[in-house]
């Protein structure tokens, strides 16, 4: 098979609904032109050629598992490790602070994040205390689901029609269908930047299954623009053999690209885009594209979490907190440890802006109050 990566990807690659929409922007239309090519350079963050390369697919599948780091080892490295990255809830005062003034737009990951890590994928189902805090967050806040899941698997999860839905890693894009006073055009938007892709994608996903039913616990999971191998439930003996099969497969498919998640290798079209370039590009579509008073908070457990922390590291607005309880290499400014305390950081921030609002509402009443005694005083 020819190698294309160097080719750019067809103008019917790109499905977008209501590109003229006040939502979709100008800066949106051309920031997404500027990103949909095919890669120049090798994408894969694990190689898929030569089968020497399997010993360190199975390094970086074991290096995902907290099972395997003595907790000596990480007690010592997390009281350094937690200088550089503190709690977000325990400093949500200096956090509180640094946005006061500003455009607060959220942006959290799903699994690991708003939900808990579980055996089966398919039942990774967030609490309804979580719901509820979610929709209040959207109340105050433009808030997006960005996740490696299939945006439709996720919106299930999620079920609040007023958030904007960032599947597959971003590459399948879909403003709010009603409810959200953030909704600036008509329609939503729709950003597909793989639709190329799909037949390939869904080729592989059929082949994957076929090819690890052999090894028990393996469960591949379609994404539509991107499926993934999830080896949670498989025996660690069994991951060199389950290494080897995805790699049989990947070698004939130079226009895919695999990297890993916790517990799952993921196959996705080898474009620049990713879950960074899916933040850039709602901030373009909410009309922030210059805004220097925009602050984007990203929450987020994963390695694909990482694009979108340097993203706002680079662009120096806003932060990235990592959903971890071990030290990790992270480009996040801040960190929770579990889903539960994400609740909490939510929940602290949607009192701060209630109670905000509230003391604006009650300064304007007075100053209406006050203009009108001024008036009748003038009159008098």
């Amino acid at each position: 098979m020819t190698n294309q990566k160097n080719l750019m990807v067809s103008d019917m690659a790109i499905t977008m609904a209501v590109p003229n929409s006040s939502l979709f922007t100008t800066a949106a239309q051309n920031l997404l032109g500027s990103y949909i090519t095919i890669s120049k350079k090798p994408l894969q963050n694990l190689d898929i050629n030569g089968g020497s390369r399997i010993n360190t697919w199975v390094d970086s599948m074991r290096a995902s598992s907290p099972t395997h780091i003595k907790s000596s080892a990480l007690s010592e490295d997390k009281n350094s490790w937690i200088v550089h990255h503190p709690s977000a809830l325990d400093m949500f005062e200096e956090i509180k602070n640094a946005s006061e003034g500003k455009k607060i737009v959220m942006f959290l990951d799903y699994d690991g994040t708003l939900s808990p890590i579980v055996d089966d994928p398919d039942r990774a189902f967030m609490s309804k205390a979580m719901r509820d805090t979610v929709r209040k967050l959207a109340e105050y806040f433009p808030t997006a689901i960005v996740s490696g899941r299939c945006r439709d698997k996720v919106y299930n999860f999620v079920r609040l029609a007023e958030l904007y839905y960032a599947g597959s890693h971003g590459m399948d894009i879909k403003g709010p269908s009603k409810g959200s006073k953030y909704k600036k055009g008509a329609q939503s938007v729709l950003c597909q930047p793989a639709s190329e892709f799909l037949p390939m994608v869904d080729e592989v996903y059929r082949t994957l299954l076929d090819v690890t039913k052999s090894t028990p616990g393996a469960k591949v999971e379609n994404n539509k623009f991107c499926c993934s191998v999830h080896f949670r439930c498989v025996d660690e003996k069994k991951w060199s053999e389950l290494a080897q099969q995805v790699r049989t497969v990947l070698k004939e498919y130079p226009k895919l690209r695999l990297t890993q998640g916790r517990k799952v290798l993921e196959i996705r079209p080898t474009i620049k885009w990713d879950k960074g370039k899916a933040l850039e590009f709602l901030l373009e579509s909410l009309g922030y594209a210059n805004c220097t008073d925009v602050f984007p908070v990203y929450i987020g457990d994963d390695r694909t979490d990482e694009d979108a922390f340097k993203v706002l590291r680079e662009r120096g607005q806003g932060f990235g907190i990592l959903v971890s309880k071990m030290p990790k290499d992270t480009n996040a400014s801040y960190s929770l440890q579990e889903p539960s305390e994400v609740m909490a950081f939510l929940r602290r921030l949607v009192d701060w802006k209630r109670l905000s609002v509230k003391r604006q509402f009650k300064k304007r009443k007075l100053e209406e109050k006050k203009c009108h005694y001024q008036t009748e005083i003038d009159v008098f």
